[in-house]
C-alpha cells in the first residue's frame, strides 16, 4: 500500500447515469501517506449541491508541477 500510495498524486472519481455519461464528482489528493492499509486523501474537488466545488485538500509534491510551469495553487485559487 506504502508504495501505490507514494506513485499516485490525484485520483479522479467519476460515476455513469442511466445514459452512460460520465461525470467527475471527486478529486482527491494522494498525499502519501498510509493508516491501518487504508491510503489516507484529501478532497481537492466534491460534488455538493450537483456542482463540483472546491475542497480544502492541495496537491502534493506541487514542487514537481511548478518545475514545468503550472502553478497549481494559482489555478485552485482561481476555481475555488
Amino acid at each position: 500500500m506504502p508504495t501505490v500510495a507514494a506513485a499516485v498524486d490525484l485520483v479522479v472519481h467519476l460515476e455513469v447515469d442511466h445514459r452512460g455519461a460520465r461525470r467527475v464528482t471527486e478529486i482527491v489528493a494522494v498525499p502519501g501517506r498510509t493508516e491501518h492499509d487504508v491510503i489516507e486523501t484529501e478532497p481537492v474537488f466534491e460534488l455538493r449541491g450537483g456542482v463540483l466545488q472546491r475542497g480544502m485538500g492541495m496537491p502534493p509534491r506541487i514542487g514537481n508541477y511548478e518545475r514545468v510551469g503550472v502553478d497549481v495553487r494559482r489555478l485552485l485559487h482561481e476555481a475555488g
